[in-house]
């Protein structure tokens, strides 16, 4: 069986990017990738959104994708569909690290340090190589549970 791993919505959620797509057209979206997925005989598997690194001042993860994620999940139930829960897998391993300890997930860079950023960069949503391959390896775990 061949397997179709889904998964969108950062910049989905957010109204002011150019790709801000509505609750209801992301529904019908996710809705399309099951259908024809299926058609092509795979199994498709939907996975929420990772989890940004926010955190509230007592230093628990913020839930950065509360509606897209409860959406992803609905669809999920709604069309018998696996669900990888990233949502939920990073924010417990933010939670795990705390604030300090899981920049090295995230793409944070001093200055000099990558020519691509001269002048450094402290960015929380994109990960550094460390980072992507403890996403890797949350998303291996997934797919072994469903």
């Amino acid at each position: 069986t061949d397997y179709v791993l889904v998964q969108f919505g950062h910049n989905d959620e957010e109204p002011s990017k150019e790709q801000h797509t509505t609750e209801e057209a992301f529904v019908d979206n996710l809705r399309k990738f099951v259908g024809e997925t299926r058609e092509q005989g795979a199994t498709p598997v939907l996975l929420t959104s990772i989890a940004r690194r926010h955190f509230d001042d007592d230093g628990v993860p913020k839930d950065t994708h509360h509606e897209y994620a409860d959406l992803t999940r609905a669809v999920a139930r709604d069309r018998d569909v696996p669900v990888i829960d990233m949502d939920e897998r990073t924010r417990s391993l933010l939670e795990e690290l705390g604030p300090a300890d899981s920049t090295a997930l995230y793409n944070h860079l001093e200055p000099g340090e990558h020519p691509n950023y001269p002048d450094g960069i402290a960015d929380d949503t994109h990960f550094s190589e460390h980072g992507a391959r403890r996403m890797a390896d949350l998303v291996l775990d997934g797919v072994e549970e469903v």
